[in-house]
């Protein structure tokens, strides 16, 4: 079974989208999807427990916890598959590429990333200032720390991993970048990282921010 872990906030409207393009992309494969809902005030849960009834979707709302990385972390304490994806739900990470991701671990990848920064990869209509922080936190992360300095985009929030690679692992990342955290922490020997182009956000508002910003720096240096 293939596992995808959705953390949410304030996504209802993507969903519909969402839910019927990873269904296509995944038909002849046996999947669950997870939502892991932040208490969202447009009632994204809500939502998406009406498409579980069409869809293969289990929802978890958390009313205490808050943040995506620690949504993710509780998406892979109730996951089912022997293979875990993880993605947002803003459309952003374009389902079509799932198969990809699932084939490279199949065929011997423990983790297997979606890259904006390989060969075949890109980023569409982003701002200078939006690339130029993508770049430097990556930038910043290979260099200070050496294990991932050979992964083009360490950052990525689209990514598929073996079951196996954070089972009885401590994962207590800060902020976005939990793909960091495993990287650091995660039980694997191959990685394997799939061009994709990363879109423009379907509808919502971008969650990064300066306290994202300041987070991750703190994520970096712990």
């Amino acid at each position: 079974m293939i596992s995808i872990i959705i953390p949410t906030y304030n996504e209802r409207e993507n969903l519909e989208e969402l839910f019927e393009r990873v269904s296509r992309a995944l038909e002849d494969r046996d999947f669950e999807i997870i939502i892991v809902d932040d208490d969202s005030p447009d009632k994204t849960w809500e939502k998406a427990e009406i498409l579980g009834k069409i869809y293969p979707v289990r929802v978890i709302r958390r009313t205490k916890e808050k943040g995506l990385s620690s949504a993710v972390i509780r998406g892979f304490e109730e996951v089912n598959g022997d293979i875990i994806v993880v993605m947002d739900a803003d459309l952003q990470h374009p389902p079509e590429v799932i198969p990809k991701l699932i084939e490279a671990i199949e065929h011997g990848a423990d983790i297997s990333i979606a890259s904006r920064y390989v060969k075949g990869g890109k980023v569409e209509n982003w701002y200078w200032w939006r690339k130029l922080i993508s770049k430097g936190a990556i930038m910043i992360s290979r260099v200070a720390l050496p294990r991932i300095i050979n992964i083009k985009d360490p950052v990525s929030g689209f990514f598929a991993l073996k079951r196996e690679v954070i089972e009885e692992v401590e994962l207590n990342p800060i902020g976005f970048k939990i793909l960091l955290e495993i990287l650091i922490k995660g039980r694997y020997s191959k990685i394997v990282e799939i061009p994709f182009t990363f879109g423009l956000r379907s509808s919502g508002e971008s969650k990064l921010d300066n306290k994202q910003i300041l987070n991750y720096l703190y994520h970096l240096y712990r």
